[in-house]
């Protein structure tokens, strides 16, 4: 059975009912029926739960994933297939993420649309963030004025979808980044839409309106490399 990941549609389910339909002793992990834990990647950390098991709430200490699909480490396996779980996030920390990977895909749209610089890297916490552009020229003055454009589009709040879309046909051009990161032989392709900004490939999770990010305030640029540079930004002021 291939476990429903629920995060993929709603983002904002905080709690969740399933059924155990997986157990590995050896990793000491589960799989579910369905699923609202991110368990990280594409630069976004995962998330962290608790699961209610017959009475007893289990930690969950990692995510991992093989060619079985991804596994659920808990701090003990004292349960049985069939059984039913209540998963519960810790929802600020998945909200701050959202927060923050949303404001990362708003960067991305500022310096695409405006400067056409791809990303060369990037990765978050929740509400602190960094990305590596190939943006030779980089300066305060130009840092500054991002800062600014960036802090204009989440006030607008944009309206943010989730799309299909079949094949990987013309994808090169919703690509944002240098090299191409998907998957081969994907049939669908899972894209992120800020209305009249961005729109890219992306497994995460997001707000729904750009308002919701609040601010960003970049703390530092650095050079890695001639052409390469780091910029690094906070998430502040939560939005509505």
């Amino acid at each position: 059975m291939i476990m429903e990941l629920v995060y993929l549609e709603d983002a904002y389910v905080k709690e969740l009912e399933t059924i155990i339909t997986s157990i590995d002793p050896e990793l000491s992990a589960v799989q579910f029926e369905k699923s609202i834990i991110y368990p990280g990647g594409g630069g976004q950390a995962k998330d962290h739960a608790v699961i209610e098991i017959g009475g007893r709430t289990f930690d969950l200490k990692d995510c991992k994933k093989d060619d079985r699909g991804i596994w659920y480490v808990l701090d003990a396996i004292d349960f049985n297939l069939q059984d039913v779980a209540v998963i519960r996030l810790d929802w600020e920390r998945r909200y701050n993420l959202m927060r923050t990977h949303t404001a990362m895909h708003i960067l991305c749209g500022v310096v695409w649309n405006e400067y056409q610089k791809k990303v060369t890297g990037g990765n978050m916490e929740p509400l602190k963030a960094r990305m590596d552009f190939e943006f030779e020229g980089l300066n305060d003055e130009l840092v500054r004025e991002i800062e600014h454009r960036v802090n204009e589009e989440i006030a607008t709040n944009h309206a943010v979808h989730i799309k299909q879309i079949r094949g990987a046909e013309n994808i090169d051009e919703l690509l944002r980044t240098k090299t191409n990161l998907l998957p081969p032989g994907l049939t669908e392709i899972r894209l992120v839409e800020i209305e009249n900004l961005d729109m890219q490939p992306d497994g995460g999770t997001h707000v729904v309106g750009t308002a919701e990010v609040g601010e960003i305030t970049i703390t530092g640029f650095e050079n890695k490399g001639r052409i390469n540079k780091r910029i690094r930004l906070e998430v502040r002021n939560p939005g509505q």
